[in-house]
């Protein structure tokens, strides 16, 4: 689809109307979605062509790392969890442009990121209307070096200080706000360094201090024992979950 329309700018960034939608364009980002092909970035097959796209693993959703000019980006196209995803794959119901999944998401990021927090730097999301369903994508920015928290468990023991580094990150988070809705052992990502970032937002919102920072803390606890089970029991034990609480009572 060809990009028509002006360009108006909103939180988060700029919205660029499309012929069957709009996109959602990060300031930061706006020079290099345009010069990357404008609505076309979001096409895995505009990348392929180029020799510049590969395929990952990231959530329910397709995902794919691309390599730009400039950067590497991931690109994400959003589909449905459970029963619904048998009929509807990856289309939503629309409820209006500010309940779009992606665009919510790409705000949330830029937010948070502008904190200085460790989440993924928004690029742009796009939404495709079809009378009363959509579909829609993001683009974030790569984060170099990063390896999801459960692969670096099946492959070998952490130290008390990357436990410790993952509470004071998930600390952080929830003190700015953060309700993640999924909070698991593959949406946290460590460096080599062992810094911490924290992946896949949807749905995730900006909420008062409350008991739901204890419930995303015990979503990650089993999804910690779910990943682990079968491995050597120091991959996650009591020690290993007291170590992470122990950076986040003192983040």
């Amino acid at each position: 689809m060809i990009v028509c329309g002006k360009s108006l700018a909103v939180e988060g960034g700029q919205v660029q109307r499309t012929v069957d939608g709009a996109m959602l364009i990060a300031a930061s980002s706006a020079a290099s979605v345009l010069e990357s092909g404008g609505e076309s970035v979001f096409d895995p097959n505009h990348w392929a062509a180029q020799g510049r796209l590969s395929a990952t693993a990231q959530g329910r959703g397709s995902a794919w790392f691309v390599k730009t000019e400039q950067e590497e980006w991931v690109l994400r196209h959003f589909r449905r969890g459970g029963m619904t995803a048998r009929l509807l794959t990856d289309r939503y119901f629309w409820l209006g442009e500010e309940r779009v999944r992606a665009f919510a998401e790409c705000r949330l990021s830029a937010r948070l990121h502008a904190q200085g927090l460790p989440v993924p730097a928004p690029v742009a999301a796009r939404y495709s209307r079809h009378g009363l369903l959509y579909r829609c994508d993001l683009i974030t920015r790569r984060i170099a070096g990063a390896t999801p928290l459960s692969a670096l468990l099946a492959a070998a023991p952490l130290s008390a200080a990357h436990w410790n580094g993952i509470g004071r990150a998930l600390e952080g988070l929830h003190r700015a706000g953060l309700d993640h809705a999924d909070l698991n052992a593959h949406n946290i990502l460590l460096d080599a360094a062992g810094t911490v970032s924290v992946i896949d937002l949807d749905r995730g919102r900006l909420r008062a201090p409350g008991r739901w920072a204890r419930g995303n803390l015990a979503r990650l606890q089993r999804s910690l024992a779910k990943v682990c089970a079968g491995l050597p029991a120091e991959r996650f034990d009591a020690a290993c979950w007291r170590q992470l609480l122990d950076g986040y009572t003192a983040g």
